[in-house]
């Protein structure tokens, strides 16, 4: 693991109130890069991660919850509030992803947080936003994804609006909420001001759905689900091999020359109906066939090959095991190993992005109990064995 003070956020408090996947995803971000991450759960379960995950048993917790401290406090009593605006005054950050009016009903409106302490930065995320005629709603990731315009162009056109298989519409308003915590440190470093970033789930969305809005309102085009492809852009697919699938991405000019004379098939790139970008666009799905008609006489492998001697984009589509086993992930460190106290070892994705001067990584393993760092945390704020015993009996912490 990851030597303690390490990561360009060294040294950096942060206090995350928030429970499921986008407050925390944002927590694990800032603690990647080195923050001090303070994580509040509700005393007893904790927080709803823990249990979350598929197979034998729920490992999304070991992934959001490193680099944390966990502390247990009731944030529904006055004691519980207390105590939480006491570790706030002495953060840097502090991230909840509540809905709207939560911090307020709990006597900890970030407006009041400022007031105590001008630098703090406040990074709410919620589903529709801290403002508007929506704030109020409930709002999970899966509604920000449908309302942002994500859910509508995903899938096949023949059936309903498709998912990904991970929370992305959380995870992009997390990793937004993170940007502009970051953003933030910069003005305050300038002026010593603090602030509140707002980030909504849909629009986190929003900010990716390229030239979406703009296409229908200058020419009335409306986006649809187009299934594996990309209108107007070929080749670029997913297309069958004799033993698996491979994606090819050769829709520039010169690249698609290189991948018809892969093809043995140099003369494509001359003939009208794909010798341009548009015309390519035009008769993708005749292009397509064609050049699944050739990949299927190939295996992955021997594809594969082809395509990194003829310098066209191209790929194998990687699951766990592709990824356990393959040499550029080993090389990148894109994974890591780590020691686990339950399992032995337990191999995970490694931080991200990568820094030449200031490298973050993973310094501790997520929290194994609920409240597992009380006494180290409560200690420092000054609270004897005495207290924090008499707090635990009254289930404030």
């Amino acid at each position: 693991m990851g030597q303690a003070g390490s990561g360009p956020l060294a040294g950096l408090k942060v206090v995350e109130m928030g429970q499921l996947i986008a407050g925390p995803f944002c927590g694990q971000l800032l603690g990647d890069m080195g923050a001090d991450v303070i994580k509040i759960e509700p005393p007893g379960k904790g927080d709803p991660m823990r249990d979350w995950g598929r197979g034998e048993y729920p490992l999304w917790w070991e992934i959001v919850a490193r680099n944390k401290k966990s502390v247990s406090l009731n944030l529904r009593v006055p004691e519980g509030q207390a105590l939480a605006r006491r570790l706030i005054m002495g953060a840097d950050i502090l991230i909840e992803n509540f809905r709207p009016g939560t911090l307020e009903g709990w006597n900890l409106a970030p407006a009041d947080l400022l007031a105590e302490k001008p630098s703090l930065i406040v990074v709410r995320v919620s589903g529709y936003g801290q403002t508007g005629p929506y704030a109020e709603r409930a709002g999970f990731g899966g509604i920000g994804e449908a309302m942002g315009g994500w859910r509508a162009i995903v899938g096949d056109p023949d059936r309903p609006p498709a998912r990904m298989g991970v929370s992305i519409g959380d995870s992009l308003a997390a990793t937004y909420g993170c940007m502009g915590a970051l953003a933030a440190l910069r003005h305050r470093d300038l002026t010593g001001e603090g602030q509140i970033i707002d980030s909504a789930l849909y629009e986190a969305v929003l900010q990716v759905m390229e030239s979406l809005v703009p296409e229908y309102t200058v020419s009335g085009y409306l986006r649809e689900r187009s299934g594996s492809v990309l209108p107007g852009v070929a080749p670029s697919n997913v297309y069958p091999c004799a033993d698996g699938e491979f994606l090819i991405g050769a829709n520039q000019d010169t690249v698609f020359a290189r991948l018809c004379a892969a093809m043995g098939r140099p003369e494509l790139k001359d003939d009208p109906r794909y010798a341009t970008h548009i015309a390519r666009g035009r008769h993708q799905k005749e292009l397509d066939d064609l050049i699944a008609e050739w990949t299927r006489t190939l295996t992955v492998a021997e594809l594969e090959t082809k395509m990194v001697e003829a310098g066209v984009p191209a790929g194998r589509i990687y699951r766990a095991p592709d990824m356990l086993e393959d040499p550029h992930f080993e090389a990148r460190e894109a994974l890591i190993e780590l020691p686990h106290p339950r399992w032995g070892t337990i191999t995970m994705q490694n931080s991200f992005p990568k820094f030449s001067k200031t490298p973050g990584g993973v310094r501790s393993l997520a929290p194994q109990r609920v409240g597992e760092h009380n006494a180290e945390v409560f200690g420092a704020l000054g609270l004897s064995e005495a207290e924090q015993a008499a707090l635990a009996e009254q289930g404030v912490i």
